[in-house]
């Protein structure tokens, strides 16, 4: 039986499920859950700010648009669950590994069969190649370039990129230039420079979480051998490399905005640095060893992607408004 209410909790968060509890789920709240489609969202806005833009540039359309939001959300769809996939074969989400801890895995947490979970994965990636080989068809140039890449980092993101420190770029990467100004090129045929550099201000939060991931789950993922950009530099410069970006991305808008290039409108993000004082302290000390009374028991043991997640969600949307205001007038 279809429970829009579990659609919009998958939608939300990750929620831990019992066998009984998976059993009961229509296939589509299944497929939220397994793909992990909280994140996904992240990846809905990219595509909406490369559309912004090519609105702003007079050069929007409803049919490519859909497709490549569509086709892009498919495609990170895809990426987590070969995450999850990858992870389970070679032994790194066994044992109660930091994954299994905050969210259901389907093949750890035995819910699914290897059939049934590429009965899923397969659907997946096909919608996604589906969509891009039509988005190709219709724009050529560089829209072939640009589903390759994507192609790329969706099946080597887990392995090798994570395992040597190049997960966090890439992260910055895609989430920037690949997909912001990917989706800008589809409605435009042309490869804008400038919405290259103002897709960075976005990408930063993207990256903040994956970043505040790793550094929460550090000490797991060095025992596994998993050696990511915060294990490599040290559990400390992760929580100042975040605070960082979060800053960055101020500046950033700050800059664009004193440069000329957008007017204050832009500066409705600074609304969300009410939220900046708490996030400060909470990345200013280690990750405490047990959550305080008044945390929410099903993001635990997540902390520092938990806190990076609030704020990218909070400034990615004043950040939207922002464009689309500035774009009005």
């Amino acid at each position: 039986m279809i429970n829009l209410s579990v659609w919009a909790q998958a939608l939300d968060r990750m929620p831990k499920l019992s066998a009984s509890e998976w059993q009961q789920l229509d296939p589509v709240a299944r497929w939220l859950i397994a793909c992990r489609a909280s994140v996904l969202f992240m990846t809905f806005t990219a595509a909406a700010l490369g559309g912004l833009l090519a609105w702003r540039a007079g050069a929007f359309h409803w049919d490519l648009w859909l497709a490549t939001v569509l086709g892009l959300v498919f495609a990170h769809a895809t990426n987590n669950l070969l995450n999850d996939y990858t992870d389970s074969r070679r032994g790194i989400d066994r044992d109660n590994y930091y994954r299994n801890q905050y969210g259901v895995h389907v093949l750890e947490d035995g819910l699914m069969s290897e059939t049934q979970f590429w009965r899923y994965t397969g659907t997946t990636a096909a919608v996604a190649l589906g969509l891009g080989g039509w988005l190709v068809f219709q724009r050529s140039g560089l829209t072939l370039d640009l589903m390759l890449a994507g192609a790329f980092f969706v099946l080597f993101y887990t392995w090798p990129l994570k395992y040597y420190g190049l997960g966090e770029p890439a992260v910055l990467l895609v989430w920037g230039p690949l997909m912001v100004g990917g989706a800008y090129y589809v409605q435009t045929a042309d490869w804008s420079w400038d919405v290259t550099w103002l897709s960075i201000v976005f990408a930063l939060g993207p990256t903040t979480v994956l970043f505040g991931k790793h550094t929460d789950k550090l000490e797991a993922d060095r025992e596994k051998h998993v050696r990511t950009l915060p294990v490599l530099i040290g559990e400390r410069a992760a929580r100042w490399a975040v605070l960082g970006m979060i800053i960055a991305q101020y500046l950033l808008c700050i800059a664009l905005v004193l440069g000329g290039a957008f007017q204050w409108p832009l500066l409705v993000v600074l609304a969300a640095l009410a939220q900046f004082p708490a996030l400060w302290r909470a990345f200013r000390q280690p990750k405490p060893a047990t959550p305080p009374a008044d945390y929410a028991a099903d993001v635990w043991p997540l902390w520092f992607s938990a806190w990076a997640f609030r704020h990218t969600r909070r400034f990615t949307t004043l950040f939207l408004l922002g464009l689309v205001a500035d774009t009005l007038l």
